[in-house]
């Protein structure tokens, strides 16, 4: 049996919010990047929308 144990003690609370710091403006590759994506992404749904109308069966 243990002669002494340790108490644990709960850590102050913080009454004002975390300071942020401010991001870092992206880098023009990143924005490359992105644009690039997003171009594709859209091509891909105009892709998508022909091949759903040629499905469609004329009335």
């Amino acid at each position: 049996m243990p002669s002494f144990t340790f108490e644990k003690i709960s850590p102050p609370v913080r009454r004002a919010p975390a300071v942020t710091t401010p991001k870092k403006p992206r880098g023009i590759i990143s924005q490359m990047i992105d644009r690039f994506a997003e171009r594709r992404y859209r091509r891909s749904l105009q892709g998508e929308r022909a091949l759903r109308q040629d499905d469609k069966p004329a009335e």
